[in-house]
């Protein structure tokens, strides 16, 4: 059984720009997205649930399957954004003024799904992004579960699975001690950190900040996702300070300094104005070589 919703869409919505970031990647066996429809399955409090939207015009269709499919729908508005009044970012500079312009129909929207949020960012740290979709892609498919529904995908595991997994089992998987700590540590605390998303963003952080292994890089990357935290700023990440700083000053390195600098005057939007560059802003000339993908051994 399914159940449907169509959404009478007050603003202009672009759902890869406004949902693309939940997705990891191509092969994330969660989620697959275009322009103008989403699949994605994730959990909510009443259980797993599959979600197909459409965008037709100012109206979006929800089809949504499983146990969890009245809540999703019930939810439906946050994620899109439909409530994100900030939406019209007013600027004199010239710069992020074109963005806004390329970038219509993004908004930033909340899963209020913390764990899931929580746990590819805690993949990613210390290692390339390649090889956190991989890690990712398999404990999905290892200790998940198929969908509901026909869209043939998958869910991530429950907190309470991920909280009991052993540890020789996340290793063979690629995912070395410190990292399996922070994430089954963070899952036996998931029904404190799942209330988090009824505080103000910033005071949400301060409490995942305070897990051993969370600190500010992490917090903000869920911030982004399951509070829809429109000021979240990744400091500590490998590539945004020189992607920041080549966008907004033409200078193709940077550093956490100069980019908090160069963000400063969109204090309360410099996570949206984050969002525009890396989806509008093309690539950076490189001055340095990738990171490469290292043994779990060596972290």
């Amino acid at each position: 059984m399914n159940e449907t919703r169509k959404l009478a869409l007050l603003h202009p919505l672009d759902l890869r720009l406004t949902l693309g970031l939940h997705c990891r990647g191509r092969g994330d066996p969660t989620m697959r997205i275009a322009k103008d429809e989403s699949m994605r399955a994730s959990r909510n409090r009443d259980g797993a649930v599959a979600l197909h939207l459409r965008l037709r015009g100012n109206e979006l269709e929800a089809i949504a399957w499983g146990p969890g499919a009245a809540r999703a729908l019930d939810d439906l508005p946050a994620l899109v954004g439909e409530d994100d009044v900030n939406a019209s970012l007013r600027t004199d500079d010239a710069v992020v003024r074109d963005l806004v312009k390329r970038c219509r129909g993004l908004r930033v929207g909340r899963s209020s799904a913390v764990i899931e949020a929580l746990v590819p960012a805690v993949l990613e740290q210390k290692i390339t992004g390649a090889e956190a979709r991989r890690v990712y892609r398999s404990l999905v498919m290892a200790f998940g579960e198929p969908a509901p529904g026909p869209l043939a995908l998958h869910v991530p595991p429950a907190p309470s699975t991920l909280a009991e997994i052993p540890y020789w089992s996340l290793h063979r998987i690629g995912l070395e001690r410190r990292r399996a700590e922070v994430i089954r540590n963070a899952c036996r605390r998931a029904t404190r950190l799942e209330s988090t998303c009824e505080l103000e963003p910033e005071a949400a952080c301060r409490v995942l900040r305070s897990l051993p292994g969370v600190g500010v890089w992490t917090a903000a990357e869920v911030g982004a996702r399951a509070y829809g935290d429109a000021d979240a700023v990744s400091v500590g990440d490998f590539h945004l300070p020189h992607l920041v700083s080549w966008v907004l000053a033409g200078e193709p390195r940077g550093s956490d300094e100069r980019m908090l600098e160069l963000l400063a005057p969109f204090e309360g939007q410099r996570g949206r104005v984050i969002r525009m560059i890396e989806a509008r802003a093309g690539r950076r000339p490189r001055v340095a070589p990738r990171p490469s993908a290292r043994s779990i051994a060596r972290l």
